[in-house]
């Protein structure tokens, strides 16, 4: 059974205005939590991207950004708050964004335990495993096309 975590709000915007509470909750789950290098989470590309936040109770509890060309990277939830509906709204926003910026597919590298996750909003496997910071992920592509 999936628990709803109480008055979820989503914000987007650049990383000068989000950057600060995102890089927080990336270091926390992807630094911290899952042993990525510094080196290969902050890749220099926030700058360019459009950002998502994800509140309860105005605490900030995941992160999700949406590239130019339509990946859709970095998503973290905490994680006493996984399982809440956090990741599928985050997901929801950016899937939202990119089809108001007209873009025809958005795409992601999935960490192999969740695929089934990015299954259910819909999102296709394509290739082989591989690994990125030593996890096994596999590309995901979801058409935006009607």
């Amino acid at each position: 059974m999936t628990k709803k975590a109480a008055n979820i709000r989503i914000i987007q915007g650049d990383w000068a205005r989000l950057g600060q509470q995102a890089e927080q909750l990336r270091r926390t789950v992807f630094i911290d939590e899952q042993n990525v290098s510094q080196e290969e989470e902050w890749d220099g590309l926030d700058p360019d991207c459009l950002h998502f936040l994800a509140y309860s109770d105005e605490r900030p509890i995941g992160t999700a950004r949406l590239l130019p060309d339509g990946h859709i990277g970095r998503v973290a939830v905490l994680s006493e708050q996984r399982g809440n509906g956090i990741g599928r709204a985050l997901m929801m926003a950016a899937i939202e964004a990119a089809r108001h910026q007209q873009l025809k597919q958005v795409e992601l590298a999935a960490q192999t335990h969740a695929l089934t996750f990015y299954e259910r909003l819909g999102f296709q496997a394509k290739g082989s495993v591989f690994l990125d910071a030593g996890i096994p992920h596999r590309h995901m592509t979801l058409s935006l096309i009607r």
